[in-house]
């Protein structure tokens, strides 16, 4: 029987309460057949249901990453997708299996990066903890990716900092990298707001500064 009825946009629901609890079902029981066939329908003609189908990986992969990590370059090509609602879903879905999945996604860094710098703000912030996910898994992708995430913290809108700060900070690595990040974050702390200011105190504070 199709897992496609239980979808949203088939229940004529605006809500994404459905495709979460399809997930959870889909998860709970170890459903590899309906699993396979929510990303079989990634390349379908409807877009309703591509959709609620990205929705449902992005749920599974937060809590099961093991059981979407096999279709990771299908996400990767979603990159390239005309329709936003799917490249930001797709960058959602990497985020999730980026450590799992990271010899993947590695070959495909250049495809991942133009996503970030030409994507909506969603596929942005997702693509930079995809990123700096990659970033720290070994040296070989540390070297590779972590001069393109300073240069983004170096440019990005100021409101932007904090959040793609938190999500870098989980690829500084050494002393070196540690203070080539904070030297970027000193550099435009004084054009923050005072929220802003404090996220970026609370990562002074994980580093020991």
């Amino acid at each position: 029987m199709t897992v496609l009825t239980r979808l949203a946009s088939q229940l004529d629901r605006k809500d994404e309460r459905p495709n979460i609890e399809l997930a959870r079902e889909l998860m709970e029981s170890n459903n590899i057949a309906g699993i396979q066939e929510i990303i079989e329908n990634l390349a379908g003609r409807n877009q309703k249901i591509k959709s609620d189908c990205v929705k449902v990986a992005y749920e599974i992969g937060k809590e099961k990453p093991e059981l979407i990590c096999d279709y990771a370059e299908i996400f990767i090509d979603l990159l390239k997708s005309p329709n936003n609602r799917l490249v930001w879903g797709a960058m959602q879905v990497l985020s999730t299996i980026a450590e799992i999945s990271a010899i993947t996604l590695m070959k495909h860094v250049h495809t991942i990066k133009h996503a970030v710098k030409t994507g909506t703000v969603i596929t942005t912030d997702k693509g930079i903890l995809t990123l700096a996910k990659l970033a720290a898994v070994n040296e070989y992708n540390h070297d590779a990716i972590f001069p393109f995430l300073l240069g983004h913290l170096n440019t990005c809108r100021t409101k932007e900092i904090p959040q793609h700060a938190e999500s870098i900070l989980l690829a500084v690595a050494d002393d070196e990298t540690k203070v080539q990040f904070l030297n970027v974050l000193k550099e435009r702390e004084p054009y923050m707001t005072k929220p802003q200011a404090r996220r970026i105190q609370k990562i002074y504070s994980q580093l020991k500064v």
